[in-house]
């Protein structure tokens, strides 16, 4: 395995170096949803998963219909002017920042992820799409909810309704209580009327599991399979819109492209009473 190097960007902030040999998650999720920041690595584990589970592209593709669906109806239908993106990934069309502000200009975005080649394009690419609103970034990890909510609370106001935004990535804490536990502690501090967004790969198909397998066999990182009642369980305290956890293809679906087949990804929309 080669080691990760560390340089110094121009303002003097620590860069790691790209390991280009090492399937990376975030990269992999931008092939399957036909980007081009990606390597041969990548591609590999990518291809080694669709070749047993050739629904993962139609997963990856549809899973940003999802999020411009709902984060549609959080800026729209619940009038959300503030927005914690958790998890970021890296850059694609239509990102979080880009549906909120098109529905309401002043909208607030906050970008969070742990990784430094996402914050690297973030920094490029998720950018003010109005001269009202505000888009950043910063660097944190989804296992500390504290430091999350600090570095938030500079530029949200979170006695606002905010929506917490955790878009297929909790699947990468083996511990399914370490999950609640952090929802928990990130929606703790939120106003009333504050959502939550999560979605994640569910263990509803031999065939899915069986690609989660091969993504391990081709040295990316393992992805915990849950059920969707597990999922749920993430929601306790809050209210479930409707129509509640399903599938994401199923969350006030409107015309697609492509087809409407079972897919197993599951997820939800919940608002703090």
């Amino acid at each position: 395995m080669i080691e990760v190097g560390i340089r110094m960007g121009d303002q003097g902030e620590p860069i790691a170096e790209i390991d280009i040999e090492t399937p990376h998650a975030a990269r992999i999720w931008n092939y399957w949803m036909g980007g081009q920041d990606n390597y041969p690595s990548d591609r590999a584990a990518g291809d080694a998963v669709a070749a047993v589970y050739p629904d993962i592209v139609r997963m990856a593709r549809l899973s940003r219909e999802f999020l411009i669906q709902v984060v549609s109806y959080l800026a729209g239908v619940a009038g959300i002017r503030q927005f914690i993106d958790v998890g970021t990934g890296l850059p694609t069309m239509q990102n979080t920042h880009e549906v909120a502000q098109h529905i309401a200009p002043e909208s607030r975005i906050v970008y969070v992820d742990n990784d430094p080649l996402v914050l690297a394009h973030a920094r490029a690419l998720l950018t003010n799409t109005s001269p009202e609103g505000l888009t950043t970034y910063f660097p944190a990890d989804y296992h500390d909810p504290d430091l999350i909510l600090e570095q938030a609370a500079r530029v949200l106001d979170l006695s606002r309704p905010t929506a917490v935004l955790l878009m297929g990535v909790m699947g990468y804490e083996p511990d399914l209580a370490v999950v609640r536990d952090i929802v928990g502690r990130l929606m703790a501090p939120m106003s009333t009327d504050s959502h939550l967004v999560l979605w994640d790969g569910t263990a509803t198909g031999d065939a899915v599991e069986q690609g989660g397998r091969k993504l391990v066999e081709a040295g990316g990182a393992p992805y915990i399979l849950r059920s969707p009642e597990q999922l749920a369980g993430c929601f306790e305290g809050l209210e479930m819109v409707e129509p509640g956890m399903v599938r994401i293809t199923d969350w006030r679906p409107v015309r697609r492209i492509g087809t409407t087949e079972p897919l197993d990804a599951y997820g939800a929309v919940a608002r703090k009473p």
